[in-house]
C-alpha cells in the first residue's frame, strides 16, 4: 500500500506498507524518514526532536545532499546543496509485488536553483523498499554545458550503543580526516570511543556494520567514497535537531560522490548513485 499522508502542520509524506517492510518519505528532500522491516526495530535512527518544517532539514532518516556535498565555496549557501530542504514532486508509486513496493520522486530546476547553481537538471529518487532498502539517485543533464556535482546519500543508522559497533569492509583504505584535513590510511575495523568525521575513498566492497542487535550490509555502485561519522558528546550536545545523547545510538554511513570522486555530468548524459541496504 502507497498512500499520501499529511503531519498536523501539512508537512506531506508518503507510506509504504507492504508484507516485509513501511517506510516515509517526505516530499520535502526526497527525504526517507522510516524504514523499518516487519518483526524488526527500525533500520533508521530519527531524532526525537527533528523538525518537519518547510524549509528545515530533517534530523536522521536518508537526507540527500546534492549538488555539492559539504560546505559550498560560497559560504551563504546551504550546505550540503539545496536538494534536501526542496519540495519534490510525486512521480508515482509502484506495487511490485506484495514483498516489494518502490516509489519515485523527482525535482528540477527552477528560478531559485538557477540562482544558487547555474544548470538545468532532472534530479530523480527511485526507492524501493522490500525486505532491502534499496536508493537510486539519478543526476541527468539538461543544459548545453556539461557540470560536476558531488553528492551523498546522508544515510543515519539506529544503534543500539556505539560503543558496541564495529564496521568492517574498510580495512587499508584510505581516507581524508575532516577533523584534521589530513590523509590517513585506516588500519583494521572501525569503532568508535571519539568523533570520527571521515571520507573513505577507492571503496569497491561491501561494508558492515556489526551492532549488539543485528548485522546490516551495505552496498553502493557508481560511488568510491563513504562517508563515516558521529559527532560524539561535545559536538553533539551543540547541533540543532539533536538530544545530547543523540550520539550513543546513533552513526551515519554515507554513500557518496565526495572530493576526488567527484562527477561531471555532459548534457544530456545521467549519472546514478545507488545504495543498497539489507
Amino acid at each position: 500500500m502507497i498512500v499520501h499522508n499529511k503531519l498536523a502542520n501539512g508537512f506531506a509524506y508518503i507510506e509504504v506498507n507492504n508484507s516485509s517492510a513501511e517506510a516515509k518519505i517526505a516530499l520535502q528532500g526526497a527525504h526517507l524518514f522510516h524504514y523499518k522491516r516487519v518483526g524488526e526495530e527500525p533500520v533508521l535512527w530519527l531524532s526525537e526532536v527533528s523538525d518537519f518544517e518547510a524549509d528545515k532539514a530533517i534530523r536522521g532518516g536518508v537526507p540527500v545532499c546534492w549538488p555539492w556535498f559539504g560546505f559550498n565555496e560560497d559560504k551563504t549557501l546551504p550546505q550540503h546543496g539545496f536538494a534536501r530542504t526542496a519540495l519534490w514532486e510525486f512521480v508515482c508509486g509502484d506495487e511490485v509485488d506484495e514483498k516489494s513496493s518502490s516509489v519515485t520522486i523527482k525535482l528540477t530546476h527552477s528560478d531559485e536553483t538557477l540562482k544558487m547553481w547555474p544548470y538545468k537538471f532532472l534530479l530523480e529518487l527511485k526507492i524501493t523498499i522490500s525486505d532491502k532498502l534499496v536508493m537510486e539517485l539519478k543526476t541527468t543533464n539538461l543544459d548545453d554545458k556539461s557540470f560536476s556535482i558531488t553528492q551523498a546519500l546522508h544515510t543515519y543508522f539506529s544503534v543500539s550503543h556505539i560503543s558496541d559497533v564495529t564496521i568492517k569492509g574498510l580495512d587499508n583504505k584510505p581516507y581524508l580526516d575532516a577533523l584534521t584535513w589530513k590523509k590517513e590510511l585506516q588500519k583494521g575495523d572501525i569503532t568508535f570511543n571519539q568523533e570520527v568525521d571521515r571520507v573513505y575513498q577507492e571503496v569497491d566492497c561491501e561494508i558492515v556494520l556489526s551492532d549488539k542487535k543485528r548485522v546490516i550490509h551495505v552496498r553502493n555502485e557508481n560511488s568510491s567514497s563513504v562517508v563515516v561519522w558521529n559527532p560524539w558528546i561535545e559536538k553533539c550536545g551543540r547541533m540543532s535537531g539533536m538530544k545530547k545523547d543523540a550520539y550513543e545510538s546513533m552513526l551515519c554511513i554515507e554513500s557518496a560522490n565526495a572530493f576526488d570522486d567527484f562527477k561531471v555530468i555532459k548534457p544530456q548524459e545521467s549519472h546514478t548513485l545507488m545504495a543498497a541496504i539489507y
